[in-house]
């Protein structure tokens, strides 16, 4: 019998397997098609202050091993999803949720993370200073070390809960922006988001994305995704959040040897709505072809 439990900052996860925000909406959506209290939990969709509406269409592009993405984090607002939201997502998860914040300043952050924190049913705060495809904030703070930290700083001033900072992979050095975090009370680390790319379509001669750029992921980008997950974890002592490119359970055993304590499922997610299931089911048979008795024992191994 093997043993898939691990612990996220300090809560249990029945398993590693977080599907990623952005692609699993607000949860209910998916219980239409399975029980997702079968998900170690989920992340839901990137929430800001106020409503958005996204970026112009197109926003969303095949590519090899991939996808490009530019929806500019089209969300009710905090409000509507305390309100709306998350009563809907009762009512189908009984586990608590990662809550994604995203924010375009940092009173914008410590307002929508204050909102969240009366929630019961937030387990962890993810805050994504790593967006590729807004403008006015987004990814400006997940690029240097010091904004990093100011953001980390002031959510952790209005929140008891675990807060896990996102981060952008469209660094120098990522390993010291996550421990600018860590030094700043971060609880967790999350990486990595999407990488900045581009998609020209050769009828139009023009970027295919109305955004011109988008961020790629998919498994073109695991490779990438498993180098900063391991530097990242010799840099820090707190939790690591690893995705990019993961569709199979090999990629979660490989992502947690690297350093990663659980993963998120993205682009999978869209290509098969099943895609998290599939990978839970699969993980205990993968883990015992490999002699793996218990995943907290793996995390860092490969190092």
């Amino acid at each position: 019998m093997v043993n898939t439990r691990v612990e996220l900052c300090g809560l249990p996860l029945d398993n590693p397997v977080i599907p990623a925000s952005g692609t699993f909406g607000f949860g209910y959506e998916f219980a239409e098609l399975y029980d997702i209290n079968c998900l170690g939990t989920f992340s839901f969709k990137g929430t800001t202050l106020s409503p958005r509406y996204g970026n112009a269409t197109p926003r969303i592009a095949e590519s090899d091993s991939g996808m490009l993405n530019a929806v500019g984090l089209q969300n009710p607002g905090v409000e509507k999803v305390i309100s709306e939201e998350l009563p809907k997502l009762a009512q189908c998860f009984d586990k608590p949720v990662m809550a994604n914040v995203s924010g375009f300043s940092v009173e914008e952050y410590v307002a929508t993370s204050q909102a969240l924190e009366s929630c019961a049913q937030i387990g962890w705060l993810e805050i994504n200073i790593s967006c590729p495809n807004v403008h006015g904030g987004g990814m400006s703070f997940g690029t240097s070390a010091t904004a990093a930290a100011e953001v980390t700083r002031a959510v952790k001033a209005v929140t008891r809960k675990p807060v896990i900072m996102k981060l952008s992979p469209n660094v120098t050095d990522i390993a010291a922006i996550a421990k600018a975090c860590e030094d700043a009370g971060a609880d967790g680390i999350s990486l990595v988001n999407t990488f900045l790319g581009m998609k020209i379509d050769l009828k139009t001669k023009k970027p295919l994305l109305a955004n011109k750029t988008g961020g790629l992921s998919g498994p073109a980008i695991k490779p990438l995704a498993v180098r900063m997950v391991y530097q990242v974890y010799e840099a820090v002592n707190i939790p690591i959040v690893g995705m990019g490119g993961i569709t199979t359970a090999e990629d979660v055993l490989e992502f947690m040897l690297a350093g990663a304590t659980a993963v998120e499922v993205g682009a999978a997610n869209l290509i098969s709505p099943y895609a998290s299931k599939q990978i839970i089911d699969a993980l205990p048979q993968v883990m015992e072809r490999y002699g793996i008795t218990s995943l907290e024992e793996i995390i860092g191994k490969g190092h």
